[in-house]
């Protein structure tokens, strides 16, 4: 069966473009919303695989839909689209587990990348979000000096948006490997058992990983 898929956007244009989009590339698209509450009872009601929701809608945001679905242990997992590159919300979203954060002038370029990562439990963020905070100069590692060279090419390539397929068919190496090389980058980088976290971080420092 295809994937499905609750919308939530409270511009129309928008809605029905990524739910065009999304039907013609077979997607399952199950019920879409032009509000948060809205949305949220799609969610209970239908339970999606996957739920595309704005950041900014009236009455609840996708933030706070995300929060909310954290907070009942729903298992949709929620992407988010959004015109805004602010830290905080970027740091809203990894604290309540959203899978995809992707920028809505890239939406229709990038969504169906994003789902297919998210549908393998591996997150994606827009390139352009992560070339946004690495100007902060906050961001730099502390512990990036503890990773081995085989860690370093695991990181950099994770930061590409590669999945754990794509990361051993171009090492030319198992998938369990490269998920065992995962857990031991996580242990080391003392980062917590999130699946976004790994991306996250490598995403914030590639531009700082050094082959």
């Amino acid at each position: 069966m295809s994937t499905s898929i609750v919308i939530a956007d409270d511009h129309p244009l928008m809605l029905r473009g990524l739910s065009d989009f999304l039907k013609s590339k077979g997607f399952n698209i199950v019920g879409s919303a032009t509000d948060g509450n809205s949305a949220y009872n799609l969610i209970v009601k239908l339970k999606p695989e996957i739920a595309i929701l704005d950041i900014r809608m009236p009455h609840l945001t996708g933030l706070e839909i995300a929060e909310i679905c954290k907070k009942n242990q729903l298992n949709t997992k929620i992407v988010l689209i959004t015109f805004d590159k602010e830290e905080e919300l970027y740091d809203k979203a990894k604290e309540f587990n959203v899978y995809g954060y992707i920028l809505k002038e890239f939406a229709v370029e990038e969504i169906e990348t994003c789902i297919e990562h998210v549908l393998k439990n591996e997150p994606y963020f827009s390139q352009e979000i992560a070339q946004y905070l690495n100007k902060n100069p906050e961001k730099s590692p502390d512990k990036i000096h503890l990773l081995t060279k085989s860690e370093l090419k695991i990181v950099k390539l994770i930061s590409e948006n590669k999945t754990s397929q794509n990361i051993a068919d171009e090492l030319s190496i198992s998938v369990r490997t490269v998920d065992k090389h995962r857990s031991n980058i996580v242990s080391k980088l003392k980062l917590d058992n999130k699946p976004t976290s790994l991306s996250i971080w490598a995403n914030l420092n590639k531009q700082h990983i050094q082959l």
